[in-house]
């Protein structure tokens, strides 16, 4: 089976009585490019973040390619790639190849040969003239493209942006936007760009913990739009 299921999930934090960030939900999510937007504290990262385990469902299940996730995690993990708002929570190694090599370490034992494949990530992301700078010295768009082409690495089957244009300038943004739109990827895109989310195929506008309105992506964002 392809394609993200949620079946009666809902999300509470432990320990916080009659606190739900999501309330049940149900959602047979299979389109290409699905964007999910709504205002902060909405619960679309939350919704976002059960595709992968990273946040896990207190009701209810979450299937991804027929593994679920609950009792697979670990398969689905590698089936899914998630790419954070913040790069510098992904880029953790000194050099921008050392950064993608540790993406292939699980793909490529050995180090000669990751090293060869993290060389042609750069090339063909056009990060090879950045090889050997350090991490800590890249622009804002320079490692939003370096943590995005370190998960693109592992060739993820989905996946998932949590804003990832919030906090770049308008190039980047728009650059990172071709980049994500342009994957043969499944993509759940998070986002508070409207133009960028009404180009996929499908949208969710997630407010309150619930999906207020779920439909074509142009007129979820009319929708979204119109909210008072």
């Amino acid at each position: 089976m392809t394609g993200i299921e949620l079946h009666d999930v809902t999300v509470r934090p432990p320990g916080a009585d009659g606190l739900v960030i999501l309330q049940e939900t149900s959602l047979a999510l299979t389109e290409r490019r699905i964007a999910l937007i709504g205002p902060n504290g909405s619960g679309k990262s939350t919704l976002a973040r059960l595709v992968n385990g990273l946040v896990s469902a207190s009701t209810g299940r979450v299937v991804v390619n027929g593994l679920d996730v609950a009792e697979r995690g670990a398969e689905v993990r590698r089936q899914v790639g998630f790419a954070f708002t913040d790069p510098a929570s992904q880029l953790v190694m000194p050099t921008v190849i050392e950064d993608v090599a540790l993406s292939l370490r699980r793909t490529h034992k050995n180090k000669k040969e990751r090293m060869a494949a993290a060389e042609g990530v750069l090339v063909a992301y056009g990060l090879r003239a950045l090889r050997d700078r350090s991490v800590h010295t890249l622009s804002g768009g320079q490692r939003q493209l370096l943590a995005m082409a370190g998960v693109l690495a592992t060739d993820p089957k989905i996946l998932v942006a949590d804003e990832p244009t919030t906090l770049l300038d308008l190039r980047n943004t728009r650059e990172i936007g071709e980049l994500i739109l342009s994957l043969e990827q499944q993509l759940i895109l998070v986002t508070h760009d409207l133009d960028l989310a009404a180009r996929c195929e499908r949208a969710l506008v997630v407010n309150d913990g619930r999906i207020a309105y779920d439909g074509p992506a142009a007129e979820a964002v009319e929708v979204y739009r119109a909210m008072p």
